[in-house]
């Protein structure tokens, strides 16, 4: 019962830590199918998680063949200090949409409350800078043999903004919470007439913070096999609440094979295997449910992610979150 007040005080100090920056817009976020292997790009309070150093590299192909469509690579590395008692990490992030390039990197921190049943609740801090490039100048006015370049786009904008971020993270051995808002600044880019580009304003304003909710828990089916399910809700004000749910069969601690429904926009198929108790390699295929598919083939995703084992711990079994 002791136990039980304890956790429900961190909670409630947790949500009251989450609730006391009243802050803005995120800059959109990327788009992820396998979001449950790279966690660190939304929610800080992630960061040491796994209780060992982690490397996560991904790669997506968004919407093949359709011109300008989203190409993103990120890479996350996060891992446990003090003895677990803080998680720290570094995420990094490139996305090309059409003429726009876009760079993150963002340092995270989370300060790791762990509980007598083995559970732990984080609450996560993040910072870092964006970097927007708009290759205006390689766009063209015309479609006719000879295209030529507007002069009004002869300059590339750049834009450098900073951006912080914040989290909660609940989690045991087979169950994992998550609420996040990974951007609380609203960057304004003022663009002129000769193609500059400068940061108008920067402000955090909480009607325009974008919510993550996060969610997972395993079950044990029998001594082969795992299900693990999982549940991603992102609500903004004044657009409609997405959320992603899907489920993993994992077979014998080696091979993955799920699906993940994003409403509205696609359905995953996620295959994985677990080379070792270290290093893991999965691939998703989304299958548009929209009209993009229609001038598209799909959207690609590849992830790989590393434990490094610490000396004098060994990783035992794989983690599954």
């Amino acid at each position: 019962m002791k136990n039980l007040v304890i956790k429900t005080k961190a909670v409630l100090s947790g949500l009251l830590f989450l609730g006391a920056v009243q802050t803005g817009k995120a800059q959109y976020d990327a788009m992820f199918t396998q979001y449950m292997f790279n966690e660190m790009f939304i929610n800080p309070a992630y960061a040491g998680s796994k209780e060992a150093m982690s490397a996560t590299l991904l790669h997506r192909q968004q919407w093949v063949n359709f011109p300008g469509r989203p190409v993103t690579t990120s890479f996350s590395l996060h891992g446990p200090i003090e003895g677990d008692k803080m998680g720290v990490g570094l995420s990094i992030l490139n996305e090309k949409v059409g003429v726009m390039n876009r760079n993150l990197i963002y340092a995270s921190y989370a300060y790791r409350l762990k509980f007598k049943d083995k559970s732990t609740l984080a609450l996560g801090l993040m910072g870092g800078l964006d970097n927007q490039n708009n290759k205006l100048n390689t766009l063209k006015i015309s479609n006719e043999a000879n295209p030529i370049a507007d002069p009004q786009f002869g300059n590339s904008p750049n834009v450098v903004a900073p951006n912080f971020g914040m989290g909660l993270y609940y989690n045991t051995k087979t169950l994992y919470v998550g609420l996040s808002i990974p951007r609380l600044v609203d960057n304004k880019v003022r663009f002129g007439p000769d193609g500059s580009s400068t940061v108008k304003t920067t402000k955090v304003k909480p009607n325009l913070f974008t919510y993550y909710l996060t969610a997972g828990y395993l079950f044990t089916l029998n001594e082969e096999y795992k299900l693990r399910t999982n549940v991603m809700i992102k609500a903004v004000k004044n657009a409609p609440v997405q959320f992603d749910i899907g489920g993993n069969l994992l077979i014998r601690d080696l091979i993955w094979a799920g699906l993940t429904y994003r409403s509205g926009s696609s359905l995953a198929v996620i295959l994985g295997y677990q080379i070792n108790k270290q290093f893991l390699a999965c691939y998703s295929y989304d299958y548009g449910l929209n009209k993009i598919q229609k001038y598209s083939q799909g959207s690609h995703e590849i992830v790989l992610n590393y434990l490094f084992s610490f000396t004098g711990r060994q990783i035992i079994t794989p983690r599954y979150f």
